[in-house]
């Protein structure tokens, strides 16, 4: 799905519309490279509207380049950085007169703001946002084009073709592409009729901002295959081509944007600014006054039109960028999690080889056994002696150091056997320690696969702090620890029983020993790190569906939520115990009912996360 030309003329209107005339009243920088500006509407858009002001995210992170607007807060940092300081000196409380997108469909999006200077002097100044995937960007130039700063800077170093950093000019990277709003059809015709390669791709390739599924659209829209070579076209098939191109071209110029959702059994497809045809949408199914709805359409398509591009990109796209900036977010506790959990690994190896070693100790007890018995026979510096073994009847051939006597050698042979058994005792603990380790290290695996929210990811951190993995740094006032608000699933069964699912293990020993009674149900993927599922009786009795929709919730919240089935214990609560001095998460229980299911939760209501 493409945040193409076309989706950034329809937010560059929706922007113009909305922000032209109004105030900018609060800048943050809310990411390393993410702007959060509040702007207070001009008197006529807050009328207009019926709201007063708009919230503005731009955000020029490489995997996931957003613009939009919201409805919701962020929040700041404590200590402002550098870019948004200089942001705020120059354009805070000033007024946006333009939002245009310059070069046809070039993914930029210009902001123009007219400010006073500190002599009260009336000044302009641009902010642009560049949406061009890892190359993205956010700059500040004055109104000559000359870069003041940007929220990455590119030296020459990194790009021989554009610096982007403060005192050079600004402009636009080229990509040797027509514009496609002022093309003619002999510009058509020589831009992309004339190439050997399917007609869909000689168009999006020969103009700025097409992305390949709006090509495949016009293409549709003329009746041409999509796949047929360009150069092969005749003439009808040329005019047909041209005419629907055109027809998307008068869209975009008059501005009018259909923003829709084109789902395929229910799991996002792709997303347009106007009405994508090709999958059986007609112009009455893209009807804007129906804004928010789903309307089926022929096969295994629908759609859901939104009365914004905004709101469409912030369901679609906002949701993935949380869990982008959580993966981010993580990626220091995940290295921590995989090298200790790699270092225990070895160390259980080691330890389990040791523990095979040491079960040579009662061959060495019974040695020393035999001696005492039969030493007596040995021949003075004898090298071996061979006895029988009263034990299992057999000989038995004992290497004897010709050094030493019979009796010495027996003794030398027990305090083998007692060192063996020592290092056995103690390799048994260990062992324990270690295979705890393991466990709970695999489990926090899981639990940062589960974190969706920064809050998630304190807990865990808080886990890893007291495990000893990290250092613990208060961060809360007066040296205190913050107070953690993340909270469990919440689900409703389809009979109506609450179930909740662990998302750590501090959150797991919660659920288990605070939150449920001993009449409640208690569920666990068999002997693989996952959540702990709670199925919330109120006293009733459970249908089996709801023990199945249980049971699939910790199959999901599992290492094995990738397999066909998983094996799940589930037993009442009560029956769960919590040994001394065990770790977070970790529980016992000896008698339980077993299930094996699909880790498939599509048909669970989530009521909060």
């Amino acid at each position: 799905m493409a945040f193409d030309g076309i989706t950034i003329a329809n937010l560059t209107k929706d922007f113009s519309d909305k922000l032209t005339g109004g105030r900018i009243y609060k800048i943050a920088q809310t990411e390393s490279d993410e702007l959060f500006i509040t702007v207070k509407l001009s008197f006529e858009n807050a009328d207009k509207y019926g709201i007063k002001q708009e919230k503005l995210v731009l955000s020029a992170d490489a995997s996931l380049p957003l613009a939009y607007l919201t409805d919701e807060s962020k929040a700041s940092p404590m200590t402002a950085p550098n870019f948004c300081m200089l942001l705020r000196k120059h354009i805070q409380n000033g007024r946006i007169i333009s939002v245009t997108q310059p070069g046809g469909l070039e993914r930029i999006i210009r902001f123009e703001v007219e400010h006073l200077d500190e002599m009260g002097d009336l000044r302009h100044k641009v902010l642009l946002i560049e949406i061009m995937g890892k190359y993205s960007n956010i700059i500040f130039t004055d109104e000559n084009n000359m870069i003041i700063d940007s929220i990455k800077h590119i030296p020459a170093s990194v790009s021989s073709v554009r610096e982007v950093l403060p005192g050079r000019e600004y402009f636009i990277p080229s990509q040797d592409k027509a514009n496609p709003l002022t093309t003619t059809a002999d510009e058509f015709s020589s831009c992309v009729l004339s190439k050997g390669m399917p007609i869909f791709k000689a168009i999006y390739s020969s103009y700025t901002g097409l992305s390949p599924i709006i090509a495949q659209e016009i293409c549709y829209r003329s009746g041409v295959d999509a796949d047929k070579s360009a150069i092969s076209l005749d003439t009808s098939e040329s005019i047909a081509v041209y005419r629907a191109f055109n027809d998307v071209m008068n869209l975009i110029r008059d501005g009018e944007f259909s923003p829709v959702v084109v789902y395929e059994d229910d799991a996002p497809k792709e997303y347009a600014s106007i009405p994508l045809t090709l999958f059986g949408m007609d112009d009455n199914n893209a009807d804007s006054s129906q804004s928010d709805a789903t309307v089926e359409a022929a096969g295994l398509y629908s759609f859901k039109k939104f009365d914004s591009i905004s709101n469409l990109l912030q369901n679609y796209y906002a949701e993935k960028n949380v869990v982008t900036r959580i993966r981010q977010k993580s990626v220091d506790l995940r290295k921590i999690v995989q090298t200790s959990l790699e270092r225990n690994v070895r160390k259980y190896d080691l330890q389990l080889k040791q523990m095979n070693d040491s079960e040579k100790k009662d061959k060495y007890r019974v040695y020393g056994e035999l001696l005492t018995v039969y030493g007596y026979s040995a021949e003075p510096g004898a090298e071996k002696i061979t006895v029988n073994d009263y034990n299992t009847g057999k000989d038995v051939t004992i290497t004897l150091d010709p050094t030493l006597t019979p009796s010495q050698n027996a003794k030398k042979y027990f305090d083998k056997y007692t060192k063996l058994k020592r290092t056995a005792e103690a390799l048994e603990e260990q062992m324990k320690e270690t295979k705890d380790a393991i466990d709970q290290l695999e489990s926090i695996q899981t639990a940062l696969e589960i974190a969706q929210k920064e809050a998630d990811l304190a807990q865990i951190k808080q886990e890893l702090a007291d495990s000893g993995y990290i250092k613990s740094h208060p961060t809360g006032k007066n040296g205190r620890k913050e107070k953690i608000t993340s909270k469990p699933f919440h689900y409703l069964s389809s009979d109506g029983f609450d179930i909740y699912v662990g998302k750590n293990n501090i959150q797991n020993d919660e659920l288990t020993f605070k939150t449920a009674n001993g009449g409640d149900w208690w569920f666990h993927a068999k002997k693989i790190p996952g959540s702990h599922v709670v199925l919330i009786t109120g006293g009733k009795e459970v249908p089996d569906r709801a023990f199945e929709e249980a049971a699939a919730l910790a199959a999901f919240y599992s290492k094995g939520k990738v397999q066909e089935k998983v094996e799940i214990d589930y037993v009442m609560r009560k029956e769960v115990k919590k040994p001394s001095g065990a770790k977070p998460g970790f529980v016992v229980y000896y008698t339980n009912y077993s299930m094996a299911i699909a880790p498939d939760i599509s048909s669970l209501k989530l009521i909060s996360d």
